[in-house]
């Protein structure tokens, strides 16, 4: 096992089937950049729109369709003392007679202080100027190539992963996603200091990181990304509309309850239809991102 550094001197705003830019082996860990848009000049995206731009595709030795490639989210440092969100509220949030009153989007800034673990707007507006939340580092897009060798706006999301931009995909969480070509393909990228559930001003406070992920390898199947926490496990679904995306992340925990605690559809729904949570990952993008969430209390493998 083997950690490596990476410098990218290219970036993505599509997942798909480019030339790897390393190749790594399963159990190794890979130590790399990610910038957020206002980062770049044009000759440094791969593409003329500007999404999300992302670092990769990494290869990873082993990894065949099929299989289930998993990343461990070591550590999200930002690698600057800024970042930028837009306001106001996204128009897929609001009441269609409130958009008429809603004002003209603006971005500002946001001082980062990773000392003291927090941020806080660079210049307060009336109301909030004492408002400082805490620094919370997490993934807004990242992914393996889809299958039949597409490309996949950053934009949005799906069984591949993408921009999902969920809470939990933070420093400890290890991310699963189903592997649809040799090597997996795995991009990253998208960082946010902080952001609330939903995404629903469009952004996280954006900024640029220094991002260590370890994978590996397992031989099996899931249909749709999953993840566990210290205390949690979880599903994905993207899908527009939201009750669908909510549908796949359900079925796919129904499938995981089986496959991995021994509880076949009866049992899964005592114990869902009790316990489990339901996280919106983000209401902005083409595809909607819904986690379906249950404590590891309730568990117990068989």
């Amino acid at each position: 096992m083997a950690t490596h550094r990476f410098h990218p001197i290219r970036y993505y705003n599509a997942i798909g089937t480019a030339e790897p830019c390393l190749r790594v082996a399963d159990g190794d860990t890979v130590v790399t950049d990610t910038v957020d848009a206002s980062g770049l000049d044009a000759s440094e995206v791969a593409v003329a729109s500007r999404p999300n731009p992302m670092t990769g595709p990494f290869y990873v030795e082993g990894a065949e369709p099929g299989d289930t490639l998993t990343v461990h989210i070591d550590r999200l440092t930002p690698s600057r003392a800024t970042g930028w969100t837009n306001s106001p509220l996204a128009l897929t949030v609001l009441d269609p007679a409130a958009i008429l009153d809603r004002p003209p989007t603006q971005r500002v800034v946001w001082d980062i202080d990773g000392k003291a673990g927090s941020v806080r707007l660079q210049e307060p507006v009336k109301g909030l100027e004492s408002f400082s939340p805490p620094l919370q580092p997490m993934i807004g897009c990242f992914g393996v190539a889809p299958a039949g060798g597409q490309a996949l706006s950053t934009a949005t999301s799906a069984q591949n992963g993408g921009n999902m931009d969920y809470r939990l995909f933070a420093p400890g969480t290890t991310a699963w996603f189903p592997v649809s070509v040799p090597g997996a393909l795995f991009y990253l990228g998208d960082g946010h200091a902080c952001q609330g559930d939903g995404e629903i001003v469009g952004t996280g406070i954006e900024t640029s990181f220094e991002m260590e992920v370890t994978f590996r390898v397992l031989k099996r199947r899931i249909l749709w990304p999953r993840g566990e926490t210290a205390d949690d496990i979880f599903t994905v679904g993207n899908a527009r509309p939201l009750d669908q995306a909510l549908q796949h992340a359900t079925t796919e925990m129904m499938r995981w309850l089986g496959e991995d605690y021994g509880l076949d559809a009866r049992a899964a729904s005592h114990l869902m239809g009790q316990v489990v949570r339901y996280d919106v990952g983000n209401v902005f993008n083409p595809a909607y991102t819904v986690a379906c969430r249950i404590a590891k209390r309730w568990l117990t493998k068989p």
